[in-house]
């Protein structure tokens, strides 16, 4: 089992991954859009930022964490966005406030005793979910600005977080699309980025997923969709998972079309050729 402090280990340095994409950028880059609809990479930043800020409250100041929900379910339908645009600043204060709120994050999940059920948006999770999400989003958010440079992301041992996320959240995923969570247990067998494979579920399961943990990554939350992924369902409850699967909290999102997670012509397309985002350091 993994403890807590690995997963904060890999938050930082998922989160520093993401540091080194945007801290070079020009003012200009910072407002190219993203395939997020109506966000730029300042959007993606100031998200993260928000969430942060949230999940502090959450674990340290449960009088501001509940004026932050009612404010949120006074507008399900766009406090995230309102959030995201309402944290807009210039580059240098905005990349300074993420890494204010990453340190604040890290501080008071580690502080948290492992019992503590911290409050989320409509459930309850322990400081070792509320780091294991803290790093799927800023992973997922990474995938949109790194897909606005026209970069390519390589893959690293810590999806093996986000995969763990998804596949708790099965259950979750039929719920919030309005579909009984099912009862057939699910094997879950995925190609690891260093050539390994991660397991879950009983292999003997009549419904199966296969595929690149990468692709598995990608789908549940959200950043392809299913038709431009490896993955492959076997059985009528591995095939129907995949397509409502989503690793976050809260109601099912759209997705994305088919055909790749692409931003507007010329921000990162056939115009903008994809780089491996190591190539933006040198």
């Amino acid at each position: 089992m993994i403890d807590l402090s690995e997963i904060l280990t890999d938050l930082h340095e998922e989160s520093t991954e993401l540091d080194r994409l945007v801290a070079p950028l020009p003012d200009a880059e910072w407002r190219r859009p993203t395939p997020a609809p109506g966000w730029t990479v300042a959007h993606q930043i100031a998200h993260l930022n928000w969430t942060d800020r949230a999940l502090v409250a959450a674990a340290t100041d449960p009088d501001g964490f509940a004026r932050l929900v009612a404010v949120a379910m006074a507008d399900p339908g766009g406090f995230v966005d309102a959030g995201a645009t309402e944290g807009l600043a210039d580059p240098p204060v905005l990349l300074r406030r993420w890494r204010e709120g990453r340190a604040a994050v890290a501080s008071a999940l580690a502080a948290t005793p492992a019992d503590v059920r911290l409050p989320w948006l409509g459930t309850t999770h322990s400081p070792t979910t509320a780091a294991t999400s803290r790093l799927m989003e800023t992973w997922a958010h990474g995938e949109d600005v790194a897909d606005a440079l026209g970069l390519i992301r390589l893959p690293s041992k810590r999806l093996r977080h986000v995969v763990h996320l998804g596949v708790r959240t099965m259950a979750h995923s039929f719920l919030v699309h309005g579909r009984p969570a099912p009862d057939a247990p699910v094997f879950i067998e995925l190609l690891a980025p260093d050539g390994g494979t991660w397991a879950y579920g009983p292999p003997d399961a009549d419904n199966r997923v296969t595929g690149p943990a990468l692709d598995f990554c990608l789908l549940v939350t959200q950043r392809r969709h299913r038709d431009d992924l490896a993955l492959e369902a076997t059985g009528p409850v591995a095939d129907a998972w995949l397509d409502v699967a989503q690793a976050f909290a809260g109601p099912p999102g759209d997705g994305r079309p088919p055909g790749g997670a692409q931003a507007e012509p010329g921000f990162g397309g056939a115009e903008h050729p994809r780089r491996h985002s190591e190539e933006l350091s040198r």
